[in-house]
């Protein structure tokens, strides 16, 4: 069930009156109606999987009770955080990285002897299945630090289930959202305008500038990059890190607004990462929630800055592979990985090495050059196979003359999507305050005009979201 679509406004709305009506009454009886939505919702998309959903929030919150228990005591809590992390590993690895695995295994096993044997498994992967163990294992161990405290079975089903960011984040940890679930919501005339205002902003990114530009140019750029022109490929290129940009930011901005339309807060997850003058600005920019889940659970964890500049850096490259593959199980997202690891750690050098020196370029280069690395590792991160990523680049590198997929439209939106990237961030606040002030009416009204004039201007249909796959 997509958020741009009139099978989401019919399930969405009845849930919003709902919660809003029968909630006020029992905030327990609010937060069952939220879990039973929560599940439809997922359901929709495969009732199989819901077991799979409920079974990972037991698991959770079952050994949660053994760490905080054993915690408490003073009792070493490594024996039940590493069961329940393997448990959570052991769940994404069977449904994401069974087949991988058995893949790249077949050749040594068959030249052994032993290929004739393998199963042939066709694994379905469930949506979303990334996001939701990711906040399983942060609150496990955040229970294990003693950073958060301990929830109720209610609350953490919840909390993994919430279905505005259910399937692609971002990953809202327990700290920030249990607290939330354990008082009654107030909503304001400026939070409605504002979570309104995010929904539209975020269907106008995702329906008119991320779908058009993905079947109009991206799509078949990198389908066939043999049959294309040098500048076709280039414009191809600009155009997915635009479209990736839209497309995530737009499932972001609406999983806020539709969670600010129930009462709730989440945390801000884009700030113009294309901004960056730095890789590890970048990362403080794009995909908030995930950059920083891979540094305190992950980094850290592997020894973060405690240590020399060689341990450090190698710190860098383990976190950035590992969330490549956690991207899924392709040697893309590895290369992908490895690219933004392999950037970091010169970052990391060159700080090391020259700390008083004057930076490497002025910041509109610097800006400039990262983003150019970054749409070089979006190339290998959009392509389907290795292969694929290498046949780009060379078609790219070879500049055929011609042009027939980069048309005014196309060129357009992608000048249109970095417009949007680069608009003052303070745009939404004030135009939200503003909108606060109009009568509810006038509000419908608008809201109504600027749905009916993004349907006017999108092509046939929505695509998925990118982020759905992982």
């Amino acid at each position: 069930m997509l958020f741009p679509t009139l099978d989401f406004a019919l399930f969405f709305l009845p849930v919003l009156v709902l919660v809003w009506t029968v909630g006020q009454a029992s905030n327990e009886w609010r937060k069952i109606i939220l879990l039973l939505a929560s599940w439809i919702f997922y359901g929709a998309w495969d009732w199989r999987f819901v077991a799979l959903l409920i079974a990972s929030a037991a698991i959770n919150w079952s050994l949660a009770q053994r760490v905080h228990a054993r915690a408490e005591a003073g009792e070493s809590v490594q024996p039940w955080l590493g069961l329940g992390v393997a448990a959570n590993l052991a769940i994404l690895g069977f449904f994401k990285y069974f087949g991988f695995f058995l893949a790249e295994l077949a050749p040594i096993l068959t030249a052994a002897g032993f290929g004739r044997d393998l199963p042939l498994i066709e694994i379905i992967l469930p949506v979303g299945i990334s996001f939701f163990t990711f906040q399983g294992m942060s609150y496990l161990i955040d229970i294990a630090r003693r950073q958060t405290q301990p929830a109720s079975f209610l609350d953490l089903t919840l909390l993994m289930s919430f279905f505005p960011h259910l399937v692609a984040g971002p990953i809202v940890r327990a700290s920030h959202l249990v607290p939330q679930f354990a008082a009654v919501p107030r909503l304001t005339r400026t939070m409605v305008s504002a979570s309104l205002i995010l929904i539209v902003w975020g269907l106008f990114k995702k329906a008119v500038i991320a779908s058009e530009l993905a079947t109009g140019l991206v799509d078949t750029a990198f389908r066939d990059p043999a049959a294309l022109s040098g500048l076709d490929l280039l414009a191809g290129a600009y155009g997915y890190a635009v479209q990736i940009y839209c497309d995530f930011s737009a499932y972001s901005d609406m999983a806020v607004g539709i969670a600010g339309l129930m009462g709730y807060r989440f945390p801000r997850n884009f700030d113009q990462p294309y901004r960056a003058a730095s890789l590890q600005d970048f990362w403080r920019r794009w995909h908030i929630s995930l950059s920083s889940w891979l540094r305190d659970y992950l980094y850290i964890s592997l020894g973060g800055n405690r240590g020399g500049v060689w341990f450090v850096c190698r710190n860098l490259m383990l976190t950035m592979l590992l969330g490549g593959f956690w991207h899924g199980a392709k040697w893309t997202f590895l290369i992908w990985g490895g690219l933004h690891g392999l950037v970091l750690a010169i970052e990391r050098l060159w700080r090391e090495w020259r700390p008083s020196a004057a930076p490497f370029l002025p910041r509109p280069l610097a800006i400039l050059f990262i983003f150019h690395i970054v749409l070089a590792g979006w190339i290998f991160f959009r392509a389907d196979t290795l292969a694929g990523a290498l046949a780009y680049f060379a078609e790219m590198a070879a500049m055929r003359p011609g042009i027939t997929l980069t048309t005014p439209l196309m060129a357009g939106l992608i000048g249109l999507g970095m417009a949007i990237h680069f608009a003052p961030p303070a745009l939404l606040p004030v135009l939200a305050r503003r909108v606060a002030a109009w009568p509810a009416p006038l509000t419908g009204i608008a809201v109504g005009l600027a749905i009916l004039a993004i349907d006017t201007m999108r092509g046939d249909g929505i695509a998925a979201f990118i982020y759905y796959q992982f």
